[in-house]
């Protein structure tokens, strides 16, 4: 299957664009759209969100990831990397720094294939997806295989500790696995102290809580409320972590 992660949002052309890319280049192939509202402009935010939800797909699904501030920038390098078997298309640009890191077997190329009509500003459209189209055909990737450890960035923390994402509820995800923590620990956020919980039935109504979510990572939520704007939570925001009291 092809999975599309983009922050193109659901309206407009974009999406609609890339799957008739899809629907020509490797006809009958499922396409399935994770996520089309990844945090905007911003790579490195997405890079651990991509990395959460990668285990729930076949071991041989090809992600074409576009969160591209820099399109149409020369010195932007776009890659094809697998990772486990699967394979992720896009911008180098940090945005499978942190899969890539988090993978047993992993070989990265930069793709050197241009097609003959390339746009300065739609290379998900015009690159991206050929590419995409052409490893879930089987074929092998269209570029110059590099070693990984020119590609990857060693700066990066193992774990984000920053607000990755609001979701449709108001929660937020963070960029933090809650297997790295204990059970008595608390988020520091904004001014607010939150203790964790297994669930929103675990606490009252309007109650804030922290949990770990269905994909592994630390979400701030409130039961039958809105966190972001309880709590004033945006992409970005920072987190700390302290003891329970």
């Amino acid at each position: 299957m092809i999975v599309t992660f983009t922050d193109f949002g659901g309206d407009g052309p974009y999406l609609g664009q890339l799957k008739a890319v899809f629907a020509r280049e490797a006809p009958g192939q499922p396409v399935i759209d994770l996520f089309s509202n990844a945090p905007r402009y911003n790579p490195r935010a997405a890079a651990y969100l991509l990395a959460a939800y990668v285990d729930e797909f076949a071991d041989d699904a090809v992600f074409l990831a576009v969160v591209d501030p820099g399109v149409g920038d020369p010195a932007r390098r776009p890659a094809a990397v697998q990772v486990d078997g699967r394979w992720f298309v896009g911008p180098d640009n940090g945005l499978f720094n942190v899969v890539a890191a988090r993978g047993a077997e992993v070989a990265w190329w930069d793709i050197e294939w241009r097609p003959a009509r390339l746009s300065a500003s739609f290379h998900g459209r015009d690159l991206f997806a050929p590419v995409a189209a052409r490893l879930a055909r089987g074929e092998p990737p269209p570029g110059l295989r590099r070693e990984l450890a020119e590609r990857l960035r060693p700066d990066w923390p193992a774990e984000l500790a920053e607000i990755i994402y609001i979701d449709h509820f108001g929660n937020a995800m963070t960029g933090t696995r809650a297997a790295s923590l204990g059970d008595a620990v608390r988020v520091q956020v904004r001014g607010a102290s939150i203790g964790r919980a297994r669930t929103y039935s675990a606490v009252p109504l309007g109650a804030a809580f922290w949990y770990e979510n269905a994909n592994g990572l630390v979400e701030i939520a409130i039961n039958q409320g809105r966190a972001d704007q309880a709590l004033a939570l945006a992409v970005g925001d920072r987190i700390a972590f302290s003891a329970d009291e």
